[in-house]
């Protein structure tokens, strides 16, 4: 089938935190050629978007309000967005973010590196991972980081996240073998390791 039709409360919500809730779009499409997605704040001061830059993606991003009203603070400017504004954000190091000010506020993302073949980000793995993991659905979990491992080899965010959920899962083994490869590749992954409630027994044997 060439096309598919959903509307956004059909769509998977997925608790992240500060009240935001994941709704995947790019991956209930199977989308490959940009990155978007959906968040919505159920209640008035919820995260809509998360405070976060864009600097090691190099994105440029697009935020639609679909629904309610929030409010964003892109750098220094604090601006009341209602349903139908869009907000550009052409520099990947403005931080940005937005909270909710009315129940239910929707805001559809759109994102990618201007002059390259898009990629899926890896936090789409995890932010899909951890959930099944705190539900005890940990070999699903582990399963879709694994997935994610296959799309991305030797990504050091993807292994470590792995290492996360295997530790979660009693996989102290592979998590330490994933662990170790994710530090040898990005040694600066050592000091949130070595603090992270999910890797203490693992950490404690690099």
């Amino acid at each position: 089938m060439s096309y598919h039709v959903a509307h956004v409360s059909e769509l998977d919500r997925i608790a992240v935190e500060h009240g935001l809730e994941w709704r995947p779009v790019r991956r209930r499409f199977g989308i490959r050629a940009f990155g978007t997605n959906a968040y919505t704040a159920a209640n008035v001061g919820d995260w809509i978007v998360e405070e976060h830059t864009e600097e090691a993606l190099g994105h440029e991003e697009l935020y639609v309000v679909l629904s309610g009203r929030a409010r964003f603070t892109v750098g220094d400017d604090e601006f009341e967005a209602p349903a139908g504004t869009l907000v550009h954000i052409a520099d990947p190091a403005l931080k940005r973010k937005a909270v909710s000010e009315e129940e239910g506020t929707t805001v559809l993302a759109i994102g990618g590196k201007p002059g390259e073949a898009f990629t899926p980000s890896a936090w789409e793995w995890y932010f899909t991972a951890y959930p099944l993991s705190r539900a005890g659905k940990h070999d699903e979990a582990i399963a879709t980081m694994e997935d994610a491992l296959a799309e991305k080899p030797d990504h050091p965010a993807v292994l470590y996240h792995l290492a996360c959920i295997e530790a979660r899962g009693g996989r102290s083994d592979d998590a330490l073998s994933h662990l170790r490869r994710a530090i040898e590749l990005r040694p600066d992954l050592a000091e949130p390791a070595a603090k992270d409630d999910d890797l203490a027994a693992v950490a404690a044997r690099l």
